[in-house]
């Protein structure tokens, strides 16, 4: 990505947006001059069917778009070309009472591809048919590179080969990936597409939770899906070789559709390594100048593989003072800052590390959660207070050299849970760096941790890792599950508390 993206969002289109839409549209398809949307036609669908209509922004500019119809799906059945099934451009086709959504337009700006926008509209389509308890989402794909194939390859045979990934389709291919299957071939489907051959492939997606019988559709999301790191300290050889190894792990998990990642407190620390000859003080100091381009890629990463990146911690210095630091990046592509509250007296002694003053939630688009470094979670009012603002899910990075290190972070985080009624997710680094001061041994093993009533496993433990092993552990939790212990658990901690004899509160 050459330009820095500060912000991405993606939401329904407005009529405001049409003149970047037009111009987000004509640098998308440059082959298909005068190709695109009218001001009216655009007006006429946001009369039709406003929740179906979807664009997205970086940096508030519109980059890409998604619009659909609602279609019965005897229409979709029946041979039709790109003019039948928009009725002639005239939208009339559209059908509130239908069971089809039909996706008749897709396109990111050749600027902004490679960052899996396209996949976040794709998935926000799905969203729309789910919530409106529609069959499946249908339309005609172009395929693009045909032209180069046409005369040694019936388009059957081309899209075989696209199928096993002999050839590559920029816009098959990616079809494919998401989870749609080919119907049928179309041919004459779209007048003046030259590179396709006029060719098109009418591909579905079958909402599974489709029911015949009406019903309420829940419109948030409420199972969480959570994917832990436990990173194996390795010698690195420079700061592209940390991001190499990081981004292997965040399309790890993102691939299994993981809403979070989860990295370790100081997980950074092996390029430390080139800075051994310097006192302990002097060297973390010389690694605190990753700490703003570990930011910068990761808030990438965030954005192209569509997950919330919780960045673990790293040293940085802010007006001399050194602190332990991390980033929770979004997938929207902003980022917020926190800070280790209570330091080590290891890291105070070696390092003279100072602690931080801000004790705070985070808002994130699957709900409100907590992050705490390693130290922080032995406390218990810092979890309370984030608790009363909300917070669902509480994520502790964290590292530690021995086992009894461990057992301190593993049997508070599991109190926390208990206590505060939310899941704990904590993870950890694993290995040795022999040629790194003060960092030569850790010892983890990363889990999830759950309140303890018959909703949640017996022992509180949703889901953990092989102890000292480099691995992944992906975890589901159901916030439901949190709402119904709230105000129906065999004990109900946060009601049952006694306001009238205590209170904690903030001081700042």
């Amino acid at each position: 990505m050459q330009t820095e993206i500060n912000k991405v969002e993606l939401r329904n289109l407005r009529i405001e947006d049409y003149k970047e839409l037009k111009n987000s549209m004509i640098e998308s398809y440059p082959e298909m001059v005068g190709s695109y949307w009218k001001e009216s036609h655009i007006e006429k669908l946001l009369q039709l069917f406003p929740e179906g209509q979807l664009v997205i922004l970086v940096d508030d500019i519109v980059v890409g778009s998604a619009l659909s119809l609602i279609v019965n799906e005897d229409l979709v059945d029946k041979k039709h070309d790109y003019a039948k099934i928009t009725g002639n451009y005239s939208f009339s086709t559209h059908d509130p009472k239908g069971d089809v959504l039909y996706g008749i337009d897709v396109f990111i700006a050749p600027k902004y591809r490679g960052l899996r926008l396209g996949r976040r509209m794709y998935d926000a389509r799905k969203e729309i048919c789910e919530q409106l308890n529609l069959k499946s989402i249908v339309f005609a794909g172009r395929i693009p590179n045909y032209g180069k194939y046409a005369d040694a390859l019936t388009p059957k045979e081309y899209i075989e080969k696209v199928k096993r990934k002999e050839l590559h389709d920029s816009v098959l291919s990616f079809q494919l990936s998401n989870d749609f299957h080919v119907m049928r071939i179309m041919k004459n489907y779209l007048e003046g597409d030259k590179l396709s051959k006029e060719f098109a492939v009418l591909l579905e997606w079958n909402n599974i939770y489709y029911d015949e019988s009406p019903r309420i559709i829940n419109l948030e999301k409420s199972v969480i899906r959570l994917g832990l790191i436990q990173w194996q300290m390795r010698p690195l050889k420079d700061l592209e070789a940390l991001f190499e190894q990081s981004e292997f792990f965040i399309d790890a998990v993102s691939g299994y559709g993981s809403d979070f990642a989860l990295f370790p407190e100081l997980f950074i620390a092996p390029l430390m390594a080139d800075y051994n000859h310097l006192s302990e003080a002097d060297a973390i100091r010389e690694l605190a100048r990753y700490s703003e381009p570990i930011r910068k890629r990761f808030q990438e990463l965030a954005i192209s593989y569509n997950i919330n990146i919780i960045t673990g911690s790293m040293p940085h210095i802010i007006d001399g003072t050194l602190y332990n630091v991390g980033f929770l990046c979004k997938r929207d592509g902003t980022y917020e800052m926190y800070t280790k509250i209570h330091i080590t007296p290891n890291e105070v002694f070696h390092w003279g590390m100072s602690g931080g003053n801000e004790i705070k939630t985070f808002d994130t688009d699957c709900g409100k959660i907590g992050i705490m470094i390693c130290y922080d979670v032995e406390f218990p009012e810092l979890s309370r207070l984030m608790s009363d603002e909300g917070m669902n899910i509480l994520f502790v990075p964290f590292l530690t050299d021995t086992q009894n290190g461990y057992t301190r972070v593993k049997h508070c985080a599991q109190a926390r849970a208990i206590e505060n009624e939310c899941y704990v997710a904590v993870a950890g680094c694993v290995g040795n760096l022999p040629k790194v001061n003060n960092m030569d041994i850790q010892y983890a093993q990363t889990a999830v941790f759950t309140p303890s009533d018959f909703a949640f496993p017996s022992n509180g433990i949703k889901g953990e890792t092989t102890p000292n092993t480099e691995m992944t552990l992906i975890v589901d939790v159901d916030l439901n599950l949190l709402k119904e212990l709230h105000e129906h658990g065999s004990v109900r901690i946060l009601k049952d508390r006694r306001n009238d004899l205590y209170q904690i509160k903030k001081l700042k």
